[in-house]
């Protein structure tokens, strides 16, 4: 791939994606663009001043943005760097969440607060569409949530302030599986001003099923309510499950579910309330041999569950005080004495020692806890915040892996003496110790092997780890399918499907160039 640095080009285009409301495909549809207009030679680079989630990606610069604008760069061949994703908010509470600007943590903000600091980030954000520009073609600018929320309008920086401040044009998207599709184009733009309303080109509804002639009627009141041409009625893309989603809002339909039928294994994973970097399980989701199920609170792990996948939180004290709350830590115990196997990845692998201790209110109130007890580990969270790209191998098996670390932790203990992973050095450890001078340890495994954990997000995703994984778990033929290969190919189809159902060439004539 790849990277932005190069010389000053003509002025790019650019053209923003905005939403109705929040998970109507804003990302999904940027993604498939993305894609397509690489295809045809153009150099496209992802934007999204303002993103809201636990499911992020470090970049090649250091830093970190959305995990969707990681993909969205993917998609259209280029590198993914922190100016694509300018102001990132990952939620550690109901009312509060991590603020990182421009790829570095720049604090913690209750939401009231947040919003004072807006008018301020507006600078930043502007900064950075301005260096993503300057050397591209086209800018797919995403918006985020809703531009109707107009109690939030003073300070806007996500979707119409940006787009007035940037002077970028608009496309709506709505989403017609969720019912009120007339009523939802038709409420946004009566919630506009002007001076936004100007800058919309036309709309998209997406997720569409069935007789598209159906909503003739419906794109005809729709204009003359609100002079809005349709740009497209794009069908239901059911491959998405193929790639990563942005946020938690996914987890809320079953991954798989039902028993490991046929000899799948059994994966279970417990919703954490401040999950992250779930997409660690897509891969394993994806596998014909793995049955993955994602446990709700209120609902037990089941017994007859192969692996307890513990995934990565946002505030590992407070989920661990929920997965007691559920009783979930009592199945894992069980889990564990009845020869289960369990795996904790970052804030999972935290919450697998003796203690978990955040004496500097990192994460959330300063406090201590102790952990599940089944490696003998203990975790301070604190320092500075590891945001490294690694590679090395599994210890046991010598099997490459790839990922990146993503954490503010250090974990220390007699079990990391068993480290899971051998990584190349360069990278910040997470724990103490040190290998030899081109590698370092990272991770723990108990005594008996049962029960592993590192810090290490997106393993799963190397086909011969992940199969090897599985195979010790249970004889089978697993990887088959490439699971960057299935990526790739997935990008290709949705941008082929949106090839097929959109107006290419007055979406073409929405863009409009703007001023680096």
């Amino acid at each position: 791939m790849g990277g932005l640095a190069g010389p000053s080009r003509a002025a790019a285009r650019a053209l923003m994606v905005q939403g109705t409301g929040s998970d109507v495909g804003k990302s999904l549809i940027v993604a498939g663009l993305c894609r397509l207009f690489a295809r045809q030679g153009q150099r496209v680079c992802p934007f999204k001043p303002q993103n809201m989630s636990n499911n992020a990606a470090v970049t090649a610069d250091g830093g970190e943005i959305g995990r969707a604008q990681q993909l969205q760069a993917r998609a259209a061949g280029v590198a993914p760097t922190v100016h694509m994703n300018p102001v990132l908010l990952k939620p550690q509470t109901e009312t509060g969440a991590q603020v990182v600007v421009q790829g570095k943590v720049r604090g913690n903000a209750r939401a009231r607060d947040y919003h004072a600091l807006k008018p301020e980030l507006l600078a930043a954000v502007l900064d950075s569409f301005e260096i993503v520009s300057r050397n591209a073609d086209l800018v797919l600018v995403e918006g985020a949530g809703s531009p109707a929320e107009v109690n939030l309008r003073d300070g806007d920086i996500a979707n119409m302030g940006f787009a007035l401040a940037a002077r970028v044009p608009v496309v709506l998207v709505a989403d017609i599986h969720r019912g009120g599709v007339i009523a939802s184009l038709v409420g946004t733009w009566e919630l506009m001003t002007a001076a936004e309303r100007a800058r919309i080109r036309g709309y998209i509804v997406n997720k569409f099923r069935g007789d598209v002639t159906l909503f003739d009627d419906a794109i005809a009141i729709i204009k003359q309510r609100t002079g809005m041409d349709c740009l497209g009625l794009v069908p239901h893309f059911a491959d998405a499950r193929h790639l990563p989603a942005e946020d938690a809002m996914a987890l809320e339909a079953p991954v798989d579910g039902g028993p490991g039928v046929g000899g799948r294994i059994k994966i279970v994973v417990p919703r954490l309330p401040r999950i992250a970097n779930f997409d660690d399980l897509d891969p394993l989701r994806d596998e014909d041999g793995v049955a993955l199920t994602v446990v709700e609170p209120g609902d037990p792990i089941p017994g007859d569950a192969d692996v307890v996948l513990i995934p990565g939180s946002k505030a590992t004290l407070s989920d661990l005080k929920a997965l007691r709350a559920e009783g979930w830590d009592l199945d894992i115990i069980a889990h564990r004495r009845r020869g289960g196997l369990v795996v904790g990845l970052c804030g999972g692998y935290q919450m697998l020692g003796r203690e978990v201790s955040d004496p500097d209110g990192i994460e959330g109130p300063p406090g201590a806890a102790p952990g599940l007890g089944l490696l003998e580990v203990a975790t301070v969270i604190g320092g500075n915040k590891a945001l490294k790209a690694v590679t090395g191998t599994e210890a046991q098996r010598g099997e490459t892996v790839t990922g990146y670390e993503m954490h503010m932790g250090r974990t220390t203990g007699s079990d990391t003496a068993r480290p899971w992973l051998i990584l190349d050095n360069g990278s910040t450890p997470g724990q103490a110790g040190a290998g030899p001078a081109a590698t370092r340890p990272e991770g723990a495994v108990s005594a008996d092997g049962r029960v592993l954990g590192a810090y290490v997000h997106g393993l799963f995703a190397a086909d011969g780890f992940r199969g090897a994984f599985l195979a010790a778990i249970r004889a089978g033929d697993y990887a088959r399918a490439a699971h960057d290969a299935r990526i790739d190919a997935t990008l290709d189809v949705l941008a082929d499907h949106l090839a097929a159902h959109l107006n290419m060439a007055a979406l073409d004539a929405a863009f409009e160039t703007v001023a680096v």
